[in-house]
């Protein structure tokens, strides 16, 4: 989103494996001890959670976040931020990162990251983007979790309408800047 609106930004790394995210200093601005947290310096204030940023970030700018379309805006918006992210970044946990730790779990996230897809998939049938035709917060916050699509095994190009929303927003310069903020030659997945 940032790179989007072109606000500059420094990217400040919390070493979650060294618990810094549970520094009082970091649970001030971030309660529940979470990335991402942002700071708006200008504003002297802080935010955190994905969906509060992006729509803070947004109303700031004046861009991807329509007045005349905000109830779909914020339906797939709310969508990534109650049922993509977390069901997919549990998939991620047992499928890709702890398999074989227990069946029943990869078994069952497995079944939700296909659903998920398809849900998405019958959208995009009848929507060029997410909340309509034009590129909102809503396909920001959904596509960093598609992106993630090779450790899926779910096979992304099987949803053709999914595909062709991923390949679409995987070309915007915004959004390959975005994927490697960290500088490190990090390449958006193809289909």
């Amino acid at each position: 989103m940032l790179e989007e609106i072109q606000y500059p930004y420094k990217v400040t790394l919390v070493n979650l494996k060294d618990g810094d995210q549970f520094n009082p200093k970091y649970r001030a601005i971030s309660p529940f001890s979470k990335i991402p947290v942002i700071t708006d310096h200008e504003n002297n204030i802080s935010i955190f959670e994905s969906g509060a940023i992006l729509i803070y970030l947004a109303e700031k700018s004046g861009k991807f976040y329509d007045k005349n379309n905000r109830i779909s805006i914020n339906q797939w918006l709310m969508g990534q931020v109650a049922y993509v992210g977390p069901l997919l970044g549990q998939h991620h946990q047992f499928h890709h990162y702890t398999p074989g730790k227990s069946k029943w779990a990869e078994d069952r996230y497995f079944k939700i990251a296909k659903t998920i897809y398809k849900d998405l998939n019958e959208r995009l049938e009848k929507s060029k983007f997410l909340a309509g035709n034009e590129y909102t917060i809503a396909d920001i916050a959904t596509f960093p979790w598609i992106a993630r699509h090779p450790i899926h095994d779910i096979g992304l190009k099987n949803f053709n309408h999914l595909s062709r929303w991923y390949k679409n927003i995987s070309e915007r310069e915004a959004v390959i800047k975005g994927y490697d903020c960290l500088k490190k030659g990090e390449e958006i997945p193809q289909i």
